[in-house]
């Protein structure tokens, strides 16, 4: 069953030492289908997607995937302990990005809270250190 719900979605990234923070609150979906999470929202300027949907899907602690469809399209794919390749549109073109990942902590169904911590590479090499921290605002 799908609910409209208000998140709040923190994203940092590290990169040369730098940390860039950026913060959206917004309306979104969310739903559990076969034991997977699933949120979605639409992108606007403030993400710099604007014209796209993401959907973040998580399954337990052990995997999830950010897709992204519209003006942007990529997804990403996050399992625990393991890198994955994975296509991520630009507006310059697509790219093929590695993404290892360190921690997913999934509490959306007991405290409403998805935790994600990932490193990107592109042609071997880094490119930064990215966490994800979404919280449902009315659970």
């Amino acid at each position: 069953m799908k609910k409209s719900i208000l998140i709040s979605l923190t994203s940092i990234q590290w990169q040369d030492n730098e940390k860039t923070e950026t913060e959206l609150v917004t309306k979104a979906v969310y739903s559990v289908e076969d034991g997977v999470s699933v949120i979605s929202y639409e992108d606007t300027s403030a993400t710099g997607f604007e014209g796209s949907v993401t959907s973040i899907k998580a399954e337990g602690n052990k995997s999830a995937s950010i897709i992204r469809k519209g003006t942007a399209n990529s997804v990403l794919t996050l399992e625990m302990g393991k890198k994955h390749y994975c296509q991520y549109g630009t507006p310059y073109g697509d790219l093929r990005i590695g993404v290892y990942t360190h921690t997913i902590e999934n509490e959306l169904e007991k405290k409403g809270r998805l935790y994600m911590k990932y490193t990107l590479d592109l042609n071997s090499s880094y490119l930064s250190d990215n966490e994800i921290i979404l919280n449902i605002q009315n659970n």
